[in-house]
């Protein structure tokens, strides 16, 4: 009878609220709530309907870096705090650690959403929180000696170098540090995500299909594909060199195509979860060959970025959101909500219209900006209706997580 008992409190499911039981919960609703809220007041503002108090940055250096160092990196640090955890066996923060640490990136939001008069309290709670978040997720790598992780660590940190470049063209101790800051960021999300869908999409897609299908991969062409980016980077950021750019960018298109169609099998179409980040990966793969072409066919380069950025980081985030979410409380992932379908097309519909309807109906700008970003809050909006009470409710299983 002892035994039953102590088997029915393992598996029934615990009351209250599990918030702050583990990385990925606090920063994936707040990434979802902050998706919305940035961009609503981000339409309001270039809309003209609303004004935000800028100075020494235009409005669109404003909406970026809290797109790419407040959503993305929010993103970043609710996968990657429970990542590590499951990688080195050791525990990240939780309770009130994770929740200070959750506080600190809410704090520098808020300070930034209201323009730049206070810059100064803005910055040192985000500059805070990025090195708190690298500490976070150096210490079990160490302690468990996986030093291959620490290609993982050297981005994170690349990305709060970046931001502090940003501040640093703020106050005008770097000449155009924010553009440094913010061409760097894309980049660096789109190295993350290369380098971490590399290990988990073809794992994903081979538990997620229903028939047997088991991926080959390729030394050489994992390595070819991080020389070119590498070099594709270094250049972007530190030489500029016009003329190379379509031979890194375009090999890495090449490359990185031929890999992408090593993990496609048909039944993944059949599967939101994986067609989702596949296409995601499609769309990054896409932005490198324009991104090598822009200058050949006069393509506006904010175009191409908004294709790493909706496409790319934005559908890629959104995707592992919901399947990392449905795992880690328990849930069977392969039993999700018919709603990620709309979801997801919201935001390929977001992508078309900031980034090709543009280019055959350029005097419609405006409009499509806006018509954009309303189908990117019509997503995010269905997110949260759907995993709000998944990320704060305690799992399914009763097991702590």
């Amino acid at each position: 009878m002892a035994v039953v008992q102590i088997q029915m409190r393992k598996t029934s499911p615990a009351k209250g609220c599990a918030l702050f039981n583990l990385g990925f919960r606090p920063f994936f609703l707040g990434a979802g709530i902050f998706a919305i809220l940035s961009i609503v007041w981000w339409v309001l503002v270039y809309s003209g309907h609303g004004f935000v108090q800028i100075q020494s940055i235009t409005n669109a250096q404003w909406h970026a870096h809290e797109m790419l160092y407040g959503y993305g990196l929010a993103v970043v640090a609710g996968f990657l705090l429970t990542a590590v955890r499951n990688w080195t066996g050791v525990p990240t923060p939780h309770g009130k650690p994770l929740m200070g640490l959750f506080a600190l990136w809410v704090s520098a939001r808020l300070l930034f959403l209201f323009g730049t008069s206070l810059m100064l309290w803005a910055a040192i709670a985000d500059l805070l929180f990025g090195l708190m978040l690298i500490i976070a997720i150096s210490m079990p790598i160490f302690r468990a000696k996986q030093w291959p992780q620490l290609a993982v660590i050297v981005k994170v940190a690349m990305l709060w170098v970046g931001n502090i470049v940003f501040y640093l063209g703020y106050y005008q101790i770097l000449q155009d540090g924010m553009l440094y800051a913010i061409n760097g960021a894309v980049l660096l999300l789109i190295g993350l995500i290369l380098m971490i869908g590399r290990r988990v999409i073809p794992f994903f897609i081979e538990r997620g299909v229903s028939q047997p299908f088991k991926i080959q991969h390729y030394q050489w062409l994992d390595t070819g594909i991080l020389v070119a980016f590498l070099a594709l980077f270094i250049n972007e950021i530190f030489y500029r060199h016009a003329e190379l750019t379509p031979y890194f960018a375009i090999a890495l298109f090449m490359m990185n195509g031929y890999r992408l169609s090593r993990w496609h099998v048909w039944g993944i179409w059949r599967v939101p979860l994986l067609w989702s980040l596949y296409l995601s990966a499609w769309m990054i793969n896409l932005g490198f060959l324009l991104y090598g072409l822009h200058n050949l066919y006069a393509i506006p380069l904010i175009l191409v970025l908004h294709l790493f950025t909706i496409g790319g980081i934005g559908l890629m985030s959104l995707a592992m959101m919901a399947r990392v979410a449905l795992g880690h409380t328990g849930r069977d992932i392969r039993v999700s909500s018919v709603w990620l379908i709309p979801t997801f097309i919201a935001v390929m519909l977001s992508l078309l219209l900031r980034v090709f309807a543009p280019i055959f109906a350029m005097q419609l700008y405006p409009s499509w900006i806006i018509a954009s970003a309303l189908c990117w809050i019509m997503a995010f909006a269905i997110f949260l209706w759907l995993y709000a009470p998944i990320l704060y409710k305690p799992r399914v299983d009763g097991s702590p997580g």
